[in-house]
């Protein structure tokens, strides 16, 4: 098998340790505190900032307005309202715009 396979099978696996091995510590207590629970809950913003962030700051008009269309109908819209919109609105300004 070639180099680029196995790369893609251990990343397979540590990514699947990892997540076992966190619900197996957090499986082990019989209470969580408020406080933790609070902070777990805020892991999945905190990734998609991470994610979103650095391709916000060198984005171009595209992706800006993408961003813009994205926001706002999450306010009103679910999730895949939100992606959709964003999406749509990413493919066609980057079609017409540049």
């Amino acid at each position: 098998m070639s180099a680029t396979l196995w790369i893609i099978i251990a990343g397979a696996i540590a990514t699947y340790l990892t997540r076992v091995g966190g619900h197996l510590v957090i499986s082990r207590f019989d209470h969580i505190h408020p406080r933790v629970e609070a902070g777990l809950n805020a892991v999945p913003a905190a990734v998609l900032t991470t994610l979103v962030a650095p391709a916000a700051l060198s984005a171009g008009p595209a992706e800006w307005a993408a961003l813009v269309v994205a926001a706002v109908v999450s306010l009103r819209g679910g999730l895949m309202a939100m992606f959709l919109a964003g999406a749509v609105v990413l493919i066609l300004a980057r079609q017409f715009v540049g």
